[in-house]
């Protein structure tokens, strides 16, 4: 769905990005470079979101997300976000040095619903 809404061009950017950096990269930066990928959507898909059924669709489901936290939506962002690591041919399941298994893309997804929180500004 994603693809459909950014476009080919970006969407294969992206996939190659996460090609590249994904397998030697470190989970926290790499959940911020996910996550502006997501904000990047957003913004398409809420220019697109009056024409296209699909940018429609994707853009509720960010604000949903957003708006409610309820975990049913930010589980949908989720998926979204797998589906690019799945295109990518990359894994997003790891282990901490401590035998801690977490998800790049649950970490990705809740840097995009943080996107606006400067907690030194409050």
């Amino acid at each position: 769905m994603i693809k459909d809404v950014v476009g080919a061009k970006i969407y294969n950017v992206w996939i190659d990005m996460l090609k590249r950096l994904v397998p030697h990269g470190r989970t926290h930066r790499l959940s911020v470079v996910v996550g502006s990928m997501l904000q990047v959507a957003y913004e398409i898909a809420s220019e697109k979101a009056e024409s296209n059924s699909k940018a429609r669709k994707l853009y509720d489901y960010f604000q949903a997300a957003y708006e409610c936290s309820d975990e049913e939506y930010v589980d949908e962002i989720i998926d979204i976000t797998e589906t690019l690591f799945k295109d990518a041919g990359v894994k997003y399941n790891r282990h901490s040095s401590r035998g801690e298994s977490y998800n790049i893309a649950e970490e990705a997804t809740h840097e995009f619903l943080r996107w606006e929180n400067m907690p030194w500004e409050s």
